[in-house]
């Protein structure tokens, strides 16, 4: 690489607006999010249409926002590289177009990047990625272990059959009648209570790698519902630990598994609930315990939906030759591999 490459990233999948500059894939200049959480918190979720229409709102002013702060004319701008899915699809159209309309102004190259893809990749803000390695990316819509023997290239080992984890904890937190987004309040409550309450883990089939949260997530509705009938009542904050202690004991033993069986070099913590300090803090302590292998863990600010990991992931693909054109489309069910 003879000279600086400065990326664009721009991610709109669900219901954050942002957009970041990144230098050569691993600096970043600038990282501007717009969140719409407080505008789901009443409705328990995300409201596709709202989302949506908040994106049309915010897209141009983070873009802008973006490229002043990181102090990088249009014309420096070496790719811009935008989530091209899965995710919302009306909140992926906004990104996908406003991409376009600036790669096609400014004749600047255009990538299409994978929101896993991204998450995986804001590891490399961190730390230079060594390959192989292994990534658990655990978010509100996907719990999945990825493989990686080089840049670029993806290979599922294992995946949610049901629930993602994210998505059980926001269940299980209404269930508790805590607000949304419930991952952070559950993690919050499990810190204070103890795992009093005997819960099921879904190991499935021996040899898998795949996950399965329904079940954990029936059981504690079921135990909430059985002690009501019956005049108790159950500690939230006990509650909390329980569930939290059997989500993160399979998610830590099925990646320690993995990182034996595939001899990986690396393991990464990928996604909005990587944030969780109950995960963060086992995984560091299973991973102590294995020889040459490095954890990376990335801070909170890159868990979470961000645009500088999408512009981490685009430098990869335009420095090996990808290009999008202008048929780009959203692509809500988009593979990773």
């Amino acid at each position: 690489m003879n000279h600086d490459i400065y990326v664009l990233g721009i991610e709109t999948s669900c219901d954050e607006t942002a957009a970041a500059v990144v230098k050569n894939g691993k600096e970043i200049l600038s990282n501007i999010v717009a969140s719409q959480m407080e505008s789901h918190k009443r409705f328990g979720g995300v409201v596709p249409e709202i989302a949506s229409r908040h994106h049309v709102e915010q897209i141009t002013f983070v873009i802008e926002e973006a490229m002043n702060k990181a102090g990088v004319s249009f014309s420096q701008l070496s790719a811009i590289a935008v989530t091209q899915g899965p995710g919302l699809v009306g909140a992926l159209l906004i990104g996908v177009n406003a991409a376009k309309a600036l790669s096609f102004a400014y004749n600047i190259p255009l990538v299409g990047v994978h929101h896993i893809a991204g998450h995986i990749y804001a590891n490399r803000l961190v730390a230079e990625m060594k390959f192989p390695l292994l990534s658990l990316v655990v978010s509100g819509g996907h719990t999945e272990l990825v493989y990686m023997e080089k840049h670029g290239k993806f290979q599922v080992i294992g995946e949610t059959r049901d629930d993602a984890a994210g998505e059980a904890y926001d269940k299980v937190a209404r269930a508790l009648n805590l607000p949304y987004p419930g991952g952070p309040h559950i993690d919050r409550l499990a810190q204070e209570g103890k795992a009093t309450i005997d819960l099921p883990r879904a190991w499935l089939e021996e040899g898998s790698y795949d996950f399965s949260f329904s079940g954990l997530k029936s059981a504690v509705l079921n135990t909430l519902h059985n002690a009501k009938q019956r005049g108790e009542e159950i500690d939230p904050k006990d509650m909390a630990a329980s569930f939290q202690a059997s989500v993160i004991d399979v998610l830590v033993t099925k990646t320690i598994q993995a990182a034996k069986e595939y001899h990986v070099r690396q393991v990464l913590l990928a996604g909005g609930v990587a944030a969780n300090r109950g995960l963060r803090t086992e995984l560091q302590k299973q991973m102590a315990k294995l020889d040459n292998v490095e954890l990376v863990i990335p801070p909170l600010s890159l868990c979470t939906d961000n645009a500088a990991m999408i512009a981490a992931a685009g430098t990869v693909l335009y420095m090996q030759g990808k290009r999008a054109d202008m048929a780009l489309n959203a692509n809500p069910g988009l593979e990773l591999e």
